[in-house]
């Protein structure tokens, strides 16, 4: 079985299309959640995540962080196993 990736995202976030880049790279499914107009949505991910920023990565319902974070994890092969694929 897949993880469920969930991916809180704001308009025009270079970061965040690095993100869905990286997931789509790896043949991963994901849910966005675009926080731009949509003010519950932003305070859902913050309280969540306890951050300000987008983008906002959950992996099966742990928060993973940033892309910053995603990319570092795909560096040292831990992203491959939250997802279920290593």
């Amino acid at each position: 079985m897949s993880a469920r990736v969930i991916i809180y995202t704001g308009p025009f976030c270079g970061y965040c299309s690095a993100a869905m880049r990286l997931l789509k790279s790896k043949g991963v499914a994901y849910e966005e959640f675009r926080t731009g107009s949509d003010p519950a949505l932003r305070a859902e991910m913050e309280q969540r995540s306890g951050r300000h920023t987008v983008p906002q990565v959950f992996i099966d319902d742990q928060h993973v962080g940033g892309y910053d974070d995603l990319a570092a994890l795909e560096q040292t092969g831990e992203l491959d196993k939250l997802l279920g694929q290593g």
